[in-house]
């Protein structure tokens, strides 16, 4: 459960950073750098993260199980905690203080009780132009961190949709959905929110539409998006979704918990659930996903011959 952040300078004389992450996307190169930005007080502008270059990224697992915030999120923590250090003993030797008095406060290096201060750039330039450095440091200002979590971080929400079902044809219409996600500490309100919305389009696919179709020689008939069935705008709602923060995840140094699984998650089981309890009048017990018209059609049929003929089913 490890995952490498090398974090290192780059621009010395502008104060830049620069960060080598194994990722795919999904928002990291913003909240990442929100990570680094709030740790070190560098400008956004400043931060650059390099994603997925295997020829530079010297290991990485990659991101699933949400873990990407959770785990590398806590590898830049610690990459940025060694970074600081670091700078700490550098800023001691120049100020001509002792390390102890040193505090990192506002993106700079104060000693205690003095207005003396040295920015993150100055001191980043000093230690990439090593000319009045300390003795038994080695130039440069770049950390490599690993995290290993000490358990898994798990998120939890509440999921309600409300839907229409048409008796006659079987066809099912989504007229609402709501979902309240407790994913601990947000770094990027926005980011979470497109993953949540992202993952109900897949749960809600999966509940109504998508399936892998065999025909009798074991040729697959929906192999191509013409036959496989995703979900386009006009089979989902606006979800209405919210965030609740007031229970951070208490094992890593951000609080940090899982987002990328939590409408995919909820979603089959809020349609479904939806479904059967509007159907649940007229008979329907259970339903087999995915939820088709065709599907709801012959539930209400067979339905209606049991009710007509209850002792159809022992014979």
């Amino acid at each position: 459960m490890e995952l490498l952040v090398v974090m290192g300078v780059l621009a010395v004389l502008a104060g830049g950073v620069v960060v080598i992450t194994a990722s795919q996307g999904q928002g990291h190169a913003t909240t990442f750098a929100q990570i680094l930005s709030d740790r070190l007080g560098v400008p956004l502008s400043r931060i650059e993260i390099v994603e997925g270059d295997t020829g530079v990224v010297p290991f990485g697992t990659g991101t699933f199980g949400s873990r990407s915030i959770a785990v590398g999120g806590s590898a830049l923590d610690r990459a940025a905690q060694k970074i600081i250090a670091k700078g700490k003993r550098i800023a001691a030797h120049l100020m001509e203080a002792a390390e102890r008095d040193i505090e990192w406060r506002d993106g700079a290096f104060v000693v205690v009780g003095t207005a003396r201060r040295l920015s993150f750039e100055e001191v980043a330039r000093v230690a990439h132009a090593p000319h009045n450095y300390p003795p038994d440091e080695e130039p440069g200002l770049h950390e490599t961190a690993f995290y290993d979590p000490k358990n898994f971080a798990y998120s939890n929400g509440a999921h309600l949709c409300e839907v229409d079902v048409d008796p006659e044809t079987g066809a099912v219409r989504l007229a609402g959905y709501w979902v309240v996600d407790d994913v601990g500490t947000v770094i990027n309100p926005r980011v979470v929110e497109g993953q949540v919305h992202g993952g109900l389009a897949q749960g809600i696919g999966q509940a109504l539409l998508e399936s892998c179709v065999y025909g009798e020689t074991g040729q697959l008939l929906s192999g191509s998006f013409m036959d496989y069935a995703l979900p386009r705008a006009d089979d989902l709602p606006m979800p209405m979704s919210e965030l609740d923060e007031s229970q951070p995840c208490t094992h890593n140094p951000l609080g940090a918990k899982g987002c990328g699984e939590s409408g995919a998650i909820g979603a089959p089981a809020a349609v479904v659930s939806a479904i059967l309890d509007a159907l649940a009048p007229l008979g329907v017990t259970d339903i087999e996903m995915p939820v088709t018209s065709h599907r709801v059609w012959q539930a209400i049929n067979r339905a209606a011959q049991r009710a007509a003929n209850p002792c159809a089913d022992r014979l």
